[in-house]
């Protein structure tokens, strides 16, 4: 694959510490969720992965849409990114909900959700990896 753009982001003192992309658009400090035992005084990688996700999705859910002639402009996708302990690790589970308008019925919808999901390169990149579940509202 020849990439069309690369994203560049460091992150320091890993859980703990701070993420910024190469251009400052993006500087978060970066702190574990209390329910993992953190402070919660900053946002975490499951949080920035949901709304990547999201965005990325949403994204592709616009271009299936326009392929199709469906206007889903004002679609709505909410990423659920959930961490639990695998064997010795950790892993990830997503949950993926797309409120589409009141305009798409729920056949057509469903199609289109479905249709992202091949699309969408987060999509890609997690399949076989990381259960996705997909729910159309």
């Amino acid at each position: 694959m020849d990439a069309l753009y690369t994203a560049v982001a460091t992150a320091t003192h890993g859980r703990e510490g701070r993420a910024v992309s190469s251009d400052g658009k993006v500087d978060v400090k970066l702190a574990p969720p209390v329910e993992l035992g953190g402070n919660g005084e900053g946002t975490n990688p499951e949080q920035l992965f949901a709304a990547g996700y999201a965005a990325c999705f949403g994204g592709a859910l616009g271009v299936v849409g326009r392929r199709e002639k469906v206007d889903v402009t004002d679609a709505a996708v909410t990423a659920e990114v959930g961490i639990g302990k695998v064997g010795e690790g950790f892993g990830l589970k997503v949950t993926l909900r797309v409120e589409l308008p009141g305009s798409v019925d729920q056949e057509t919808g469903r199609k289109l959700v479905e249709a992202a999901h091949q699309v969408c390169p987060y999509s890609n990149a997690t399949r076989g990896n990381i259960e996705v579940d997909l729910v159309v509202e």
